[in-house]
């Protein structure tokens, strides 16, 4: 019996494997958020601190993860050199005071990642200027420079979301931010209006009751302080580099469906609409962002907020753009499967990315946990969902532009080996300069056909690769292509190489 029983769990497990393998995908965002304000890094020192960072962007490319999003202004502070806000205490130990030895955190994250083949999305905090667990300000912060400017809330300082002036403020430290960084992109958290806490009340009537702007409902005048902020800050950024994304990852929950019988969503939980303030969906259908990624930390099966029925109604109502979901990984890992109770969820959830239209990503919370391995989440990662290289997918609607061919490709012998080198193909502007070459093998007989992944070898920053050289005992068609900042992709040069 006991035999009967292992070989009917195994093949339980086994059939649920295979129905959940992934095939091989081109295009798809495989992001980790890294963040600050949970004190990992709080007074580890540079050294230590970017050993860790080492780390965790070496285990995270062996993963898949193809983007960082970096969290560098947690409350009107700094990860980076700021001529505006002062430097982090989530760095250094006390807000104001700058590191030692002296280095700039998202400089060194740009190149690092980048030298990875990773995107960095810089993530900042729009609204909060105060944590609750911050007891000292530096002199240069903005709540003690202008406490006009902020509200007190449950312990925190709120930048209010009425005050023109705070949105020009924080515009201008974005443009800052995008002008001086090599970012690929620009990503802001679920902190809008604070989260309700019992006995706190906003205190932002009289300022509705003086300037209503012709809102009949507080309600409705507060979503539009901030729509008007996420679209003057979309405009900021494309304003500096065009090609710099804009990216949102709201709260999991847009509205119930007993408050929105049309479009709510059948759960029962905080609401983005009416709690925070946060019109999602307006941001997403005027194209005020370039992607969007709810946070989706609930198990499959939760009473209040089911993650099969969260999925799937941002799959039908969050399309107009990129749609990348928002995973717990010590969630997943820590509930079972509702059908295979020997197993944890990820096969569950990874199974609805892919079959579900419309998600083209995934964004982890957080890096660490997947660092660590936790419930071997890193490990079905690298050997099974993201093993496979992808590229980012394409955002037409900010640039369609096609680069030219890669000239001129010859194999030599060098010092480091057999290699093909190619020449870059000219460009005009931004549009169609290439930042990435890809790189495919074919048979001799083959047709070309660079829309098939499995004959893609390479992908390069450099224009050379080196070949795999047999002796000169085989012949193969190697394929160059460009890529645009936008990962859009050229035609095609080819060689008849031996090998």
């Amino acid at each position: 019996m006991r035999t009967i029983k292992f070989v009917t769990t195994f093949l339980l497990l086994l059939t649920s494997q295979l129905l959940h393998t992934t095939a091989a995908v081109r295009r798809e965002f495989r992001g980790a958020w890294i963040q600050c304000v949970n004190g990992q890094f709080q007074g580890m020192g540079t050294e230590e601190m970017q050993r860790t960072l080492t780390y965790q962007l070496d285990e995270l490319q062996k993963d898949g993860v193809n983007a960082i999003i970096f969290q560098v202004r947690p409350e009107c502070d700094a990860l980076y050199e700021s001529n505006y806000e002062p430097w982090s205490r989530f760095l250094t130990g006390k807000q104001g005071q700058p590191p030692v030895p002296y280095w700039d955190p998202l400089q060194w994250m740009v190149t690092e990642c980048h030298k990875r083949g990773m995107e960095l999305h810089a993530w900042i905090n729009p609204f909060r200027a105060k944590t609750k667990v911050t007891k000292e300000l530096a002199r240069t912060h903005i709540a003690l420079r202008r406490p006009d400017l902020v509200f007190p809330y449950d312990g925190l300082y709120i930048l209010d979301p009425a005050k023109q002036e705070n949105t020009d403020y924080t515009c201008m430290v974005v443009a800052d931010i995008v002008r001086r960084y090599d970012v690929d992109g620009l990503h802001i958290d679920d902190y809008f209006y604070p989260y309700p806490a019992a006995g706190c009340v906003i205190p932002d009537n009289q300022e509705f009751l003086n300037d209503n702007r012709g809102f009949n409902n507080i309600g409705d005048w507060r979503r539009d302080n901030v729509n008007r902020f996420i679209h003057q800050l979309y405009d900021t950024i494309h304003a500096v580099k065009p090609w710099v994304k804009f990216g949102v990852s709201p709260f999991g929950i847009y509205r119930n469906q007993k408050s929105d019988p049309e479009r709510g969503s059948m759960t029962n939980g905080l609401q983005n609409y009416d709690d925070l303030y946060a019109d999602v969906l307006t941001w997403i259908n005027n194209g005020w962002v370039d992607y969007c990624v709810p946070q989706l930390y609930w198990e499959i099966g939760h009473k209040a907020a089911d993650y099969a029925t969260l999925i799937r109604w941002w799959s039908q109502y969050a399309s107009n753009r990129p749609l990348y979901i928002g995973e717990d990984v010590e969630r997943t890992v820590k509930n079972a499967d509702l059908n295979y109770p020997q197993q944890h969820q990820m096969a569950a959830k990874y199974y609805m990315h892919q079959t579900l239209p419309n998600i083209s990503g995934t964004v982890l919370w957080y890096a660490k946990a997947a660092v660590d391995n936790i419930g071997n989440y890193g490990t079905m990662l690298r050997n099974n969902y993201w093993s496979t290289h992808a590229e980012q997918p394409l955002m037409p609607f900010i640039d369609d532009t096609k680069p030219n061919a890669p000239t001129k490709l010859k194999p030599m012998w060098t010092e480091d080996g057999y290699m093909l080198f190619w020449k870059e193909p000219n460009y005009s502007s931004w549009r169609d300069k290439p930042v990435k070459y890809v790189v495919y093998q074919f048979d001799p007989k083959e047709d070309i056909d660079i829309s098939n992944d499995s004959h893609v070898v390479g992908i390069t920053t450099n224009p050379w690769y080196k070949l795999p050289y047999n002796r000169g005992k085989e012949k193969k068609i190697y394929v160059v292509t460009a890529l645009t900042r936008l990962g859009n992709e050229g035609s095609y040069a080819k060689k008849k190489i031996k090998l």
